[in-house]
């Protein structure tokens, strides 16, 4: 028995066995994704010319769905993120249509995983909005939001849906408060209170049953989301700087974070004893705040740091050391954002497993796609086990009642599908949700909507568009008469100008000249008409 080293430098065992035939092999770990591998698409295929923002809030910038994707960017006078259909790719026009409601820098944004037209941002102007994306994209800015959720006091860094349950969207804000709505009826259903600084991340578990904070305190909390209740607790990192926290699908919590030396770690730890991980390790020395991406189909963690130039990649599993360093994605310029594509939006018929939108400082936004090589071109099933769906399992009032419900799952053997457009309407029960009131097509359909969002009759705003079209038609009367006056008062003092020794009648008599009599126009006009 020898030891050697692996390519990360840990030793592993190389049996030798003597035989007649002089066989040996060696023992390695066995895994599917051993040789997974990054490749950056091609510069037209990516997009170019955008304005990222240049904010210090640690954020990723970025959110992608299978539609569409989004990216906070520069913008004078507030705060604006950019929608980009997947088609759009390539140098992005600087008057490119923008979301941009909000009167302070975006700091967060999130896409709802029911429904891929929605979106939330939060802001510093304490204003979390929601937003409906048109499935061709944004043909003009958009500046009014399906609805304000106002609750915070300070500027709002984090926006998170709830994985099962329907409209359902926890926000945080700098008042060390967190906030659970019903986006639905734009009101929060639940304010948890017990953080003492600023959250720095939040992350339900597989079923959204608990919620898992860290916190500028140094702790990492695991809450019950429904009372508020904290039920463990423990310092996560030694650090002072940001640190992030994970749920992985079977229940272990993955965090990241600084030592005391301001040494970049990462560490795997049970929700019973937070306080005592089971993996510690020290990875660099870079000051970036790591973002951990986890894929829980491949119980992939992938590692990005804010100004790194490096995505590493690692696999969790029951074997110890139970988080194992696969490979490291190397880029030439440093990262300011990242987004990961959910599964639905990967491409099975190339065997990608994850798919990356890579934000740098000059505006370039690469697509990078990890890969397991295989020769065949047949649908992998070991590589794509059914995965989460656009579909909520839950309502927000089941959820609130306590009711939790496993994600439901879909197969991606033929591919993702997505849903009809009737089946993505949201449905509640207490108050109608506003949600559902975007305007159908047509004149007529705005004006429903409007109706409906106001609460005026169809018939009251009928009656008021009446009187508006009389009013403008008298008005316009009224201006051709005015006009007509103005040219015979024009055309009398004309013909009766006379040189200035004559008196003032002209005939050097002192005779005073009759009085005109009104004309056609004057009498036409009604006593109380101008």
């Amino acid at each position: 028995m020898a030891f050697v080293r692996d390519r990360i430098g840990n030793r592993v065992h190389r049996l030798v066995l003597r035989s007649p035939n002089a066989m040996s092999f060696r023992v390695v770990r066995s895994s599917k994704f051993r040789h997974v591998y990054g490749q950056a698409m091609k510069r037209e295929q990516c997009y170019d010319n955008i304005r990222v923002s240049k904010s210090s809030w640690d954020s990723t910038f970025c959110a992608v769905n299978p539609k569409f994707l989004a990216i906070i960017v520069e913008s004078a006078g507030g705060g604006a993120f950019i929608v980009l259909p997947h088609n759009k790719v390539g140098r992005i026009a600087a008057d490119h249509p923008l979301v941009g409601g909000h009167k302070g820098p975006v700091l967060d944004i999130a896409w709802c995983p029911h429904n891929d037209n929605v979106i939330a941002s939060g802001s510093e102007d304490c204003v979390v909005k929601v937003w409906h994306i048109p499935d061709s994209g944004l043909s003009r800015t958009l500046t009014e939001p399906v609805v304000d959720l106002l609750y915070h006091q300070r500027r709002v860094g984090l926006v998170l849906w709830h994985p099962t349950a329907l409209n359902v969207l926890l926000t945080a804000g700098s008042d060390n408060q967190v906030a659970i709505w019903n986006v639905g009826t734009g009101e929060a259903m639940i304010h948890i209170d017990c953080h003492p600084d600023i959250v720095y991340s939040a992350c339900w578990n597989w079923d959204g049953s608990k919620l898992l904070t860290t916190c500028k305190d140094k702790k990492i909390r695991i809450i019950d989301p429904r009372t508020g209740e904290v039920e463990s607790d423990a310092i996560c990192h030694e650090g002072s700087k940001a640190t992030r926290a994970i749920f992985l699908r079977h229940g272990l919590v993955f965090t990241t974070g600084f030592s005391k030396m301001s040494e970049r770690q990462y560490s795997l730890r049970t929700p019973d004893m937070l306080a005592d991980p089971i993996v510690m390790v020290e990875l660099d020395t870079s000051n970036g705040v790591m973002f951990p991406l986890y894929d829980p189909d491949t119980n992939l963690v992938y590692l990005c740091g804010k100004g790194d130039s490096v995505i590493r990649y690692f696999e969790i599993t029951a074997e110890p050391p139970f988080v194992h360093y696969i490979n490291t994605f190397q880029t030439p310029d440093p990262q300011r954002g990242i987004g990961m594509m959910p599964k639905r939006g990967c491409d099975v018929s190339s065997c990608e497993i994850s798919r990356f939108y890579r934000l740098n400082n000059s505006g370039f936004c690469q697509a990078i796609t990890m890969t397991v090589p295989r020769k065949s071109e047949l649908f992998q099933e070991d590589l794509y086990p059914d995965t989460l769906g656009d579909t909520a399992a839950l309502s927000a009032d089941e959820w609130l009642n306590g009711q939790d419900a496993e994600p439901i799952l879909i197969s991606l053997k033929d591919g993702y599908k997505p849903p009809a457009a009737s089946a993505s309407t949201f449905s509640v029960t207490k108050k109608s949700n506003v949600l559902n009131k975007m305007p159908p097509k047509g004149s007529k359909g705005a004006a429903e909507a409007a109706s409906a969002g106001t609460g005026v009759s169809e018939k009251t705003l009928s009656e008021f568009a009446d009187e508006i079209r009389k009013l403008k038609a008298m008005i316009v009367k009224h201006e051709t008469r005015i006009r007509a006056l103005e040219a015979e008062v024009a055309q009398n003092r004309s013909s009766t100008a006379v040189p200035e020794d004559e008196g003032p009648a002209g005939d050097g008599l002192g005779v005073m000249p009759p009085p005109q009599t009104p004309s056609p126009q004057d009498k036409m006009l009604a006593p109380d008409e101008v």
